[in-house]
């Protein structure tokens, strides 16, 4: 069989642009963990509709949506994407084969790494990259949160309430947070910021034990630790891209154009790993690109 469109991530771009196909008539089928990324964050609270929802409740919903409509998920990954005779062939990292008229990549970003001695030593001995998934294996104990974005500002609160002491350490004099997050960790005493600081090593015997700052802090560069969670960001997962020819941006991201159709034929992209949305990296960003580059698709497919 033959899908009118394959879609390869789950998250809110890969789901929302299922909805979508799915109504207008596409046999569809999306390739990935529902939820992506957002599964693991600890709040969302600018999803229209949702004062306050989990990221893995907004997973679970969101799946719960595309599945009404019929829609067929692999819980897989894509291993590769070719096109030959005007189609493309996928194969799945669980041995399936399938051939698609379309195809939309959706897969998100992958976190960055600090690079430093020590962080693939100790991750899961005291590394993480996700506080929600991790965060109660530290119960009463003293953490770092690595990072002055919202995800790392939102990891720190939601440690506040497990831990004894949460540091943020950040490279810059000034959190660039949302000023919800920033005020909310203004108002927790248990949340202490260092600023225009950088871990440069990460030491422990069996599991961490403490970081090594690049500048003194309460008269000394090491800071006692029982876990870390770094939070600095994230690169876009494109490298299934690279046998199609799909233009990238300077940074990496997959250029699309209003409609979310990429520089090659039949193939569209939508979510954080594209340059749209301004690079406004948000869960309705991600789902109104997935939303539109299904409308593209429906009328490609019907001319």
């Amino acid at each position: 069989m033959t899908y009118d469109l394959v879609i390869i991530g789950a998250g809110p771009a890969g789901l929302s642009a299922s909805v979508y196909a799915s109504r207008y008539g596409l046999k569809n089928v999306v390739i990935g963990e529902p939820g992506g990324q957002i599964a693991k964050t600890h709040e969302i609270g600018n999803w229209l509709g949702e004062i306050k929802i989990s990221g893995f409740d907004f997973g679970q919903k969101a799946e719960a949506h595309a599945k009404s409509y019929g829609t067929e998920i692999k819980y897989t990954l894509a291993e590769s994407v070719t096109r030959e005779d005007g189609e493309f062939k996928l194969k799945l990292k669980n041995g399936e084969e399938m051939k698609a008229k379309t195809v939309l990549f959706a897969m998100g970003t992958s976190h960055r790494h600090l690079n430093v001695p020590g962080e693939m030593k100790f991750m899961g001995k005291g590394v993480s990259y996700c506080a929600t998934c991790d965060g109660y294996f530290y119960k009463d104990k003293t953490v770092a949160v690595i990072g002055g974005n919202d995800s790392a500002a939102g990891a720190a609160v939601f440690l506040a309430d497990i831990a004894e002491k949460v540091y943020m350490i950040y490279r810059r004099d000034k959190l660039r947070a949302e000023k919800f997050w920033i005020e909310a960790i203004e108002k927790n005493q248990k949340i202490e910021v260092i600023y225009n600081t950088n871990v440069t090593e990460i030491k422990g015997t069996e599991k961490l034990e403490e970081l090594v700052l690049d500048k003194e802090y309460a008269g000394s560069n090491i800071l006692k630790m029982d876990g870390i969670f770094i939070e600095i960001g994230s690169d876009p997962n494109t490298e299934i891209l690279n046998s199609l020819g799909v233009e990238l941006d300077e940074e990496g991201y997959v250029k699309i154009g209003p409609d979310g159709k990429t520089t090659a034929e039949g193939v569209w992209a939508a979510g954080d790993i594209t340059n749209g949305s301004n690079k406004f990296r948000q869960v309705i960003t991600a789902a109104a690109e997935g939303a539109i580059a299904a409308n593209s698709i429906n009328k490609y497919l019907k001319k």
